[in-house]
């Protein structure tokens, strides 16, 4: 089997699948307020097409693919696809990425359709903040959130973005919250994403600096965790519950990066902090063959940049991570 090897010696094995570049939410760091330049539905690649490429994709040695948006679940539909994709040759892991406001209507058909674990986007556990960051209703994430575990959805891990003087004093009681109801925990560094209104660097936290303030509460140990992604996980003594630190800023992890991102109107991103990409719509609505799709595939990951440009060229990247796909 041909492998995606790119020219610094990485397996690729990981597709960020974004079906919708829409969301039910507007989180302050992730589109402007008022923003609604939206890809038109017909620009999205079809279910066909996406099981298309996802087969492709599979040929070439990628295992792991992960449905996100946008919010995936705003797109109609999204538990057939994840059927159509789980049953793909070469696919065993297949997980989403969600804001969890939907998932209480889609938690057991996405788990009967083969979704084995899932993301939630959770930045505040207080009402009225969480409106601010999200313009959304705390409620419906946190029963979305219970849907998921009584589905059987496992492990479920929440994702925090921690922003200097909006949420960095919730840090203890979100790792309350998942020993409570022994979730994954990942804190994330704010990232230089398109002009939000958020600037990014006066809002940014170093993770070492949150892990220094966690130490001096909890009993942390060495821990992993099973996934494709860049988290570095701890664990929290006497618990299962396990706390990891995406840390794209303060400890770049470039030199393991297995991943490459499509979006939902089929641009395949070979990197999240660089602009090279490679438009796949187009291909395929001209009748590109299987054949020629992969050696287009294999031409874009010999192009997979050794690191990004965050903190060289923080203003490089005018693209919003809605557009991108998370």
């Amino acid at each position: 089997m041909t492998q995606l090897i790119d020219t610094f010696g990485r397996h690729i094995d990981y597709v960020r699948l974004s079906v919708t570049d829409r969301c039910d939410l507007r989180c302050v760091y992730c589109m402007p307020e008022g923003f609604n330049d939206y890809e038109t539905p017909d620009h999205w690649l079809s279910f066909d097409e996406i099981e298309r490429v996802i087969a492709v994709f599979g040929q070439l040695g990628v295992s792991r693919i992960r449905l996100t948006g946008g919010e995936p679940l705003v797109r109609k539909g999204v538990p057939e696809l994840a059927s159509r994709i789980a049953k793909l040759d070469g696919i065993d892991d297949l997980s989403l990425s969600t804001n969890a406001v939907q998932l209480n209507k889609h938690a057991d058909a996405l788990h009967n359709a083969g979704v084995s674990r899932i993301n939630v986007s959770l930045d505040s556990l207080r009402a009225d903040r969480f409106r601010a960051i999200t313009k959304g209703k705390l409620e419906k994430v946190i029963a979305g959130l219970m849907a998921a575990k009584a589905a059987g959805l496992s492990p479920i891990k929440i994702n925090m973005v921690v922003m200097k003087g909006i949420n960095d004093d919730e840090v203890e009681d979100m790792v309350d919250f998942c020993i409570e109801h022994d979730f994954t925990l990942r804190f994330i560094e704010t990232m230089p994403m398109g002009d939000t209104g958020l600037e990014a660097s006066d809002r940014y936290v170093n993770l070492q600096d949150v892990r220094q303030r966690l130490e001096q509460r909890f009993d942390l140990i060495p821990g992993v965790m099973p996934g494709g992604g860049p988290a570095r996980y701890v664990q929290v003594s006497g618990t299962e519950v396990r706390i990891g630190f995406i840390t794209p800023i303060s400890q770049h992890f470039c030199e393991t990066c297995n991943r490459v991102r499509l979006s939902a109107e089929g641009t395949l991103y070979m990197c999240l902090g660089q602009n090279d990409k490679l438009e796949l719509r187009p291909l395929l609505r001209h009748g590109i063959s299987d054949e020629d799709l992969q050696t287009a595939i294999l031409d874009a990951i010999a192009r997979k940049p050794e690191r990004h440009e965050f903190n060289d060229k923080p203003s490089q990247i005018v693209r919003f991570m809605s557009m991108t796909g998370g």
